[in-house]
């Protein structure tokens, strides 16, 4: 691949140790998301998620046969750490900075520079998404609020839905006695919520 690829990524963690997620997104040169991936890597500090949300987006960089890269987080320390102004003390984050460091000089280019909170807003979303269900996740349109969702309907014989990731569909031949406030929607095996299929 020749064109250059922008690295956005993010990581945190509820407690600090406490479940940690992270958030990664890998652009084109025009800008189009390329890889959005949210990930749950169990218990860690938010550094040590920092880290891993630096390492695996350099990892599908190299999945993209990526040989340009421009990197940008938004933790001060994780950038200033692997640009050399700071030094790395803790064993745990020592390990983890020498992986990054083994992955960014496998590049033909790489430059790496802070990135404001704001513009690191879709790998932040990803990383909370993954710390919310506890697992990988792909779209972080996903992140609906309940209260947001509209009142569930109870569904009848012959009601369809559609997927509108995969365009798989399922009908509906037995309604639940699931009363409908009980109701969740349907989600499909690739983890996205079907929609009623017209006609």
């Amino acid at each position: 691949m020749d064109e250059t690829l922008t690295l956005e990524f993010d990581g945190g963690s509820r407690g600090n140790p406490g479940p940690a997620g992270i958030g990664v997104v890998v652009r084109a040169a025009d800008g189009t998301a390329l890889v959005t991936l949210g990930r749950f890597i169990g218990t860690a500090t938010n550094n040590v998620a920092e880290y891993r949300a630096l390492i695996t987006a350099m990892e599908e960089a190299q999945k993209l046969g990526a040989k340009r890269i421009v990197i940008r987080g938004d933790s001060e320390l994780i950038i200033k750490q692997m640009k050399g102004e700071y030094r790395v003390k803790h064993p745990d984050m020592k390990v983890l900075y020498e992986e990054a460091q083994n992955l960014i000089h496998q590049f033909d280019a790489a430059t790496i520079t802070h990135n404001l909170r704001h513009k690191n807003e879709l790998a932040d979303k990803l990383a909370n998404l993954a710390m919310d269900r506890r697992r990988d996740v792909t779209d972080a349109t996903a992140n609906e609020s309940p209260l947001d969702a509209p009142s569930p309907l109870a569904t009848k014989a012959g009601d369809a839905f559609a997927c509108p990731k995969c365009g798989c569909a399922i009908e509906v031949t037995s309604p639940s006695r699931v009363r409908p406030h009980q109701l969740k929607p349907f989600v499909c095996q690739c983890g996205t919520k079907m929609n009623p299929r017209d006609g």
